[in-house]
């Protein structure tokens, strides 16, 4: 049996990684798959995005930011 791939696939450009345990907290960001900062705050996302030349508009758009192990508003280790 074949299965059928979806059509669409999110693949964004920004991928902001899980809760790093530190003083304070931090996550990682990657962007086209290079770890390229670290942020502790949104604005920290927004920046380094924005020094490599990508801008976000919409960091609930899936197809531009993929935040893992928490969304937008996750700052602390769980």
């Amino acid at each position: 049996m074949t299965e059928i791939a979806s059509p669409y696939i999110s693949h964004p450009r920004v991928m902001v990684l899980g809760v790093q345990p530190g003083t304070p907290p931090f996550r990682l960001v990657e962007i086209d798959g290079q770890v390229v900062g670290e942020a502790r705050t949104i604005t920290d996302v927004l920046q380094t995005a924005a020094a490599l030349g990508i801008v976000l508009h919409d960091l609930d758009d899936p197809d531009q930011v993929r935040w893992v192990g928490g969304d937008k508003l996750t700052w602390r280790p769980r």
